[in-house]
C-alpha cells in the first residue's frame, strides 16, 4: 500500500489527476506497480477498468482530440518508451472549468500517469523520437460512437510544446511543425473536427 503520490485536480479542473508511482532501483534496474486497485481506492479513485490499449508513434505524431459521446472512457495514461505531452479539455456541461485544458508531459523517465475521467477530450503529441503510449479505459471503444475536438481550437488555446505554426481557421496540420523542422502528423479524421462552440457536451 501507499506506492502512488496522487496531485488531484490537476491544473485546477476537477477529476483530472497527475499519479506518481514509487520506483524501485537499484544497479539492476527497477521496479514499480503500475497499476494497484487498493492505492488508487485509498486516494478516492474507485475505478474498473475494461479494456487495456497500446499505441506506437513517431516524432511529431499529434493524436486527437478524442472522446466517446455515449459510452464516455476514463482514462489513465502513461508512456513507456520516448516522451509525450499529454492534454485533456473538460467538456463537461454546467462544469466551472468548461472549455479548459491541462497538459502533462508523460516520459519515459518520469513514469507519470494521467488519469483522464470521463467529460473530456484527449490527445497527446509525440516529442520524442519514437513513443510507446498505453492506457487503460473504463468502457470499451465503439468506433462509431466516437467524437472530437480541434486540437489547435484558439478558444481553448492548448500550449502545445516545440509547435510552430498559425491557426488558419481549422485543425488541419498544413502549416504546422515541430521546432526542429519535424513536420506534424494528424489522421484526416483528426484534421476535421470542429473547435468548441460546435462540439458535443457531456
Amino acid at each position: 500500500m501507499g506506492q502512488i503520490k496522487v496531485e488531484k485536480n490537476a491544473g485546477g479542473i476537477e477529476g483530472l489527476c497527475v499519479i506518481e508511482p514509487t520506483v524501485h532501483g537499484d544497479a539492476r534496474g527497477y521496479f514499480m506497480e503500475t497499476y494497484n486497485q487498493k492505492d488508487m481506492e485509498a486516494e478516492g479513485l474507485d475505478l474498473v477498468f475494461v479494456q487495456d490499449n497500446q499505441s506506437s508513434s513517431v516524432k511529431g505524431v499529434l493524436r486527437g482530440l478524442h472522446f466517446q459521446k455515449h459510452y464516455p472512457q476514463g482514462k489513465l495514461v502513461r508512456v513507456v518508451r520516448g516522451s509525450v505531452f499529454d492534454a485533456a479539455v473538460d467538456l463537461r456541461k454546467g462544469s466551472s472549468t468548461y472549455g479548459r485544458w491541462f497538459g502533462v508531459e508523460l516520459t519515459e523517465e518520469n513514469k507519470k500517469q494521467f488519469y483522464i475521467p470521463k467529460g473530456f477530450a484527449h490527445g497527446f503529441l509525440v516529442l520524442s523520437d519514437f513513443a510507446e503510449f498505453c492506457y487503460k479505459c473504463t468502457d470499451f471503444y465503439h468506433p462509431d460512437d466516437e467524437g472530437g475536438l480541434a486540437w489547435n481550437d484558439p478558444e481553448i488555446g492548448i500550449a502545445w510544446p516545440h509547435v510552430t505554426g498559425d491557426y488558419r481557421g481549422t485543425a488541419s496540420a498544413e502549416g504546422y511543425a515541430m521546432d526542429d523542422g519535424t513536420p506534424l502528423t494528424l489522421s484526416g479524421k483528426d484534421q476535421l473536427w470542429s473547435g468548441l462552440g460546435s462540439t458535443f457536451t457531456f
